[in-house]
């Protein structure tokens, strides 16, 4: 299985698991909390076939990665991440980034800059700022946080069980739209996911990413479900469409926070017209973004 080492912990190693599939402009999938990159299959099989080099990663402390004791904030995602795209040679890249995976786009944009960069997507992403403060009244309290952390604490299978709820909101969209089963299969992965980052990603939640999003002057997709109950549209997706001028936004009727499964072909369907965009302001650089070996 392939790994890139982005440092190391005591004795051992730090490793990134990753997967390397198809050819062509490089896709990028960064995964959302507590899943691991399988959470795109429904993604994958069609950013294939439409003819994309498509890389997922499991985040630092997720699914096959490294479960480090620390280091879960988003200057280390953003690190990882950058890891991933110098060690692939990666240019020419399309960010797409769910959940807790968006902040890994704004925040790498942010630190890094788009040189390596075509366009990015953020689908049911925490940015801008999700905590309440008095330059941002339309956050989610800090108390919230505070109980998901207790919970976890507490028992976090069993919190994991209720957050999977209403990550499908299984409660008007179970057995039309996504079955007990697959409900099962994410609480399996993010179960296998490390305690320590399981919890203190909940603080990372709460990163201010308005001056990240300044830096982005790419094309941008924003997609959102207007029924998502872990990142409401109104205090992420509808916020960044403002910031982000010229940006895309798709909202999806009905869809919860997981609609990587629920809405999959709509989700694919506005993810695949917005590859097509290319960066004006980059045209002339003629970066060949597939990597050495490949046709």
């Amino acid at each position: 299985m392939p790994y890139i080492t982005v440092g190391k912990e005591n004795t051992g190693n730090i490793d990134l698991y990753y997967e390397d599939h198809g050819s062509g402009r490089p896709v990028v999938l960064i995964h959302g909390w507590p899943l691991s990159g399988d959470s795109w299959e429904k993604q994958v099989p069609v950013l294939l076939d439409a003819g994309y080099w498509v890389i997922a990663y499991d985040r630092r402390g997720f699914g096959r990665s490294s479960h480090t004791s620390s280091d879960y904030n988003y200057d280390t995602f953003a690190e990882d991440l950058n890891m991933i795209l110098v060690n692939l040679e990666l240019n020419d890249v399309s960010l797409v980034g769910f959940s807790m995976g968006g902040g890994e786009v704004a925040r790498y944009l942010g630190t890094f800059g788009d040189r390596r960069i075509r366009n990015v997507a953020f689908i049911s992403a925490v940015p801008p700022f999700l905590l309440k403060t008095d330059d941002n009244p339309s956050g989610v309290d800090g108390s919230v946080f505070d109980g998901i952390r207790q919970a976890i604490v507490e028992d976090r299978p069993k919190f994991l069980s209720q957050f999977f709820h209403d990550f499908y909101n299984v409660d008007v969209l179970g057995k039309t739209r996504i079955s007990e089963q697959a409900v099962q299969m994410s609480w399996t992965v993010g179960a296998g996911a490390s305690a320590a980052a399981t919890l203190d990603c909940v603080t990372a939640w709460m990163t201010d990413f308005r001056d990240d999003l300044s830096a982005i002057h790419v094309p941008t997709l924003i997609v959102h479900g207007d029924a998502d109950r872990i990142v409401p549209f109104s205090a992420s997706g509808k916020r960044m469409h403002e910031l982000i001028e010229g940006s895309r936004l798709v909202v999806v009727k009905g869809a919860p926070h997981g609609l990587n499964w629920t809405h999959a072909a709509e989700l694919n369907h506005a993810l695949l017209d917005f590859l097509k965009i290319g960066a004006a302001h980059k045209k002339s650089d003629s970066i060949d973004a597939k990597p050495k070996g490949r046709r």
